[in-house]
């Protein structure tokens, strides 16, 4: 099971975010068609980590905390990994196609650029972080074809912006933590400098903050909440964002995005008050 890195599926978790902004979650045929798009993306996602690990288990076991990946690590063979591949991304894709043809359209995309990702688009500097920011945009349209419903497009941009900020901390952590070795575990990680990342996350947040405070003044959200009460939530985007920040640069993590946005307490409060406040304001009328 830990080959599929079930701690990674709360990216999964924007899947969900088109039902949660179109009051579908309250309502059972919405909450399903969601929760199985969410299912789907998270036997897929985990498909594709699976043919990750297999194509740089030798440079992971030079990794000082990715070494202890079942394939790296060798409690599992090559070819138990590519056994567990075939079937999952195969039904993944199956099920996307029997819930909604577009969604099994996009879902067939997002696998072929993520194996092109794992088989050389990953050594591209800048476009490998791009094609991780664009993976969580695909999410978040996934679950908006799974309902059926519209998504904002000042949404979808700051989904982008907020991956974008994720993928960078994400590197500038890697560069930190394997300092001049860096470039022997991952070549593209010697393209890029921490003075160079800090100026694209300054801009990859500004983008977030400002595309989520449009959101919330916009003329649609504006007409479709009822109110102009989601502007209340920008203080826990901020927050949430400095307080990401300095987990990076002072607490030295970021290197699992997915943990550090579930395991520190701070963080985890203030996503809980921003998504309880979102709600209580989105579903009151």
């Amino acid at each position: 099971m830990q080959v599929f890195r079930p701690w990674q599926w709360s990216k999964n978790g924007l899947v969900l975010a088109p039902a949660l902004f179109a009051h579908r979650l309250l309502e059972p045929r919405g909450l399903v068609q969601a929760l199985a798009a969410f299912a789907i993306f998270c036997l897929l996602s985990g498909a594709i980590y699976i043919l990750n690990d297999i194509r740089d288990r030798e440079s992971d076991r030079l990794h000082p905390l990715k070494s202890a990946r079942p394939i790296a690590a060798g409690k599992l063979s090559v070819g138990q990994a590519w056994a567990l591949f075939v079937p999952s991304i195969l039904t993944a894709l199956g099920g996307a196609y029997v819930l909604n043809p577009t969604l099994g359209a996009l879902c067939t995309g997002y696998a072929i650029v993520m194996i092109a990702y794992s088989h050389g688009l990953k050594t591209i500097v800048i476009l490998d972080v791009l094609i991780i920011a664009g993976g969580f945009l695909v999410r978040v349209v996934c679950g908006s074809v799974a309902i059926g419903e519209p998504f904002s497009a000042w949404l979808l941009l700051c989904t982008f912006f907020l991956a974008l900020f994720l993928a960078l901390n994400k590197r500038r952590h890697e560069i930190r933590l394997l300092d001049d070795e860096a470039r022997l575990h991952r070549p593209v990680l010697g393209e890029y400098s921490t003075y160079l990342l800090d100026q694209m996350i300054g801009l990859a947040m500004a983008g977030a903050v400002v595309t989520y405070a449009l959101y919330t003044r916009a003329d649609e959200t504006v007409a479709h909440v009822g109110s102009t009460n989601l502007i209340y939530t920008i203080p826990f985007v901020v927050y949430g964002m400095f307080r990401y920040l300095y987990l990076v640069h002072k607490k030295r993590q970021g290197g699992s995005p997915e943990l550090t946005l579930v395991t520190d307490g701070p963080l985890v409060i203030n996503i809980l008050l921003w998504a309880v406040l979102s709600a209580w304001i989105l579903y009151q009328k």
